[in-house]
């Protein structure tokens, strides 16, 4: 049996992002994907690579965001290069749609903050209704105001991980699919893989399976307390382009069709969808834009997303069991490029990135979880 450098567990933005940074590091990676019975959230992505409000409370967590957004277009760049696979980047800024006062003033509040904590180096703009219409024609006249930060962006999900999984493997990356690893012991310096029917050896190894890394983690003595959150989202009929900015409610994607979501439920491992929540998600689409009142809805689907009790990633080497990692997060689009450029050269062996401490796991055992973490993007 051959020995990878390292074994990455997870085949979803999160995995095949360390996978492919790995292997540009010059590892020798085999990927394990459970396959389409995973509960995969990289296929209900909004596509938002987005920074602002994100890090109220912590700001390493800002930074990290920050940090990821600035290093996007690069990773577009390569993965256009070494893939012919464009991932419709646009970063233009995004705006944050409020339908009250109070939540206006509440966004505001968080944007101010972090500002403050980042000494400056978090741009944003707080827009009145006059401001906002001058910006984005066609918002409805009950939007009372928006923020608007120039670092947000989005893009085609399912063409980044399709770009990801190409790239990695012209990098050497070894994808197996439909495996399921149920354990992991030490092997000599290393540690063996146990599947259903196989198993792997590898001088390191990577979880990044979302919601199946609990049961691992626990084998190696970390602790990854992740919980799944459902999401929603509506999918329309390509209509004439009329939403260049990506909002937290509405976006358009560059072949035309717009896309309607931000939805949060505990609903266990199910990620189905309800009348009632999708009824929800079109009324506020045509409260925050009119003009989406008859246009046909294509398509809908839920998945689940990855939180922890904070709603923070996870970032941690085991101490029982150096050599093995755990990579976890809820924001695989926004944070991919961190992940390629900083997480992967990290595991490679390179130094740890600045603050990643506070993403360790020990903070579970240190204190109770944040009540924010359901505003957490």
């Amino acid at each position: 049996m051959s020995v990878d450098s390292v074994v990455v567990v997870g085949g979803g933005l999160v995995g095949l992002a360390v996978a492919y940074g790995l292997a540009c590091s010059g590892a020798k990676v085999r990927l394990l994907d459970e396959g389409d019975r995973a509960w995969r959230a990289a296929r209900g992505n909004f596509g938002l690579v987005w920074v602002q409000g994100k890090g109220y409370g912590n700001p390493e967590y800002a930074r990290w965001t920050r940090t990821s957004s600035v290093l996007w277009p690069q990773l577009a760049k390569d993965l256009l290069h070494a893939t012919d696979i464009n991932v419709q980047l646009r970063q233009p800024g995004g705006f944050l749609l409020c339908l009250s006062d109070a939540e206006l003033a509440e966004e505001s509040e968080r944007l101010r903050w972090l500002h403050e904590a980042l000494d400056g180096d978090y741009p944003y703009e707080v827009l009145d209704p006059v401001s906002l219409r001058r910006r984005l024609p066609g918002v409805g006249p009950d939007i009372v105001g928006a923020c608007y930060s120039p670092a947000d962006g989005h893009v085609n999900p399912l063409l980044l991980l399709r770009a990801l999984s190409v790239a990695a493997q012209k990098r050497g990356v070894m994808i197996e699919t439909g495996r399921h690893v149920t354990g992991i012991t030490r092997s000599g310096d290393g540690y063996c893989l146990e599947g259903t029917t196989q198993q792997w050896l590898a001088d390191k190894v990577v979880l990044a399976a979302g919601l199946g890394n609990q049961t691992l983690a626990a084998q190696v003595g970390l602790d990854v307390p992740v919980k799944p959150n459902r999401g929603q989202i509506l999918v329309t009929e390509r209509i004439a382009p009329f939403l260049d900015y990506p909002t937290n409610y509405v976006r358009q994607t560059a072949e035309g069709s717009v896309q309607l979501g931000d939805s949060h439920e505990a609903a266990g491992l199910n990620d189905d969808t309800s009348v009632s929540v999708m009824a929800e998600l079109a009324r506020r689409a045509v409260t925050c834009f009119p003009r989406l009142a008859g246009i046909n809805v294509v398509r809908a689907w839920g998945a689940l997303r990855v939180l922890s009790p904070d709603g923070y990633p996870i970032y941690q080497q085991s101490v029982d069991c150096p050599g093995v990692y755990a990579v976890t997060c809820h924001s695989g689009v926004t944070l991919a490029a961190a992940h390629v450029y900083r997480i992967a050269p990290w595991i490679a062996g390179g130094e740890a990135p600045s603050g990643l401490e506070v993403f360790s796991d020990r903070r579970f055992a240190a204190s109770p979880p944040d009540n924010g973490a359901s505003h957490v993007q």
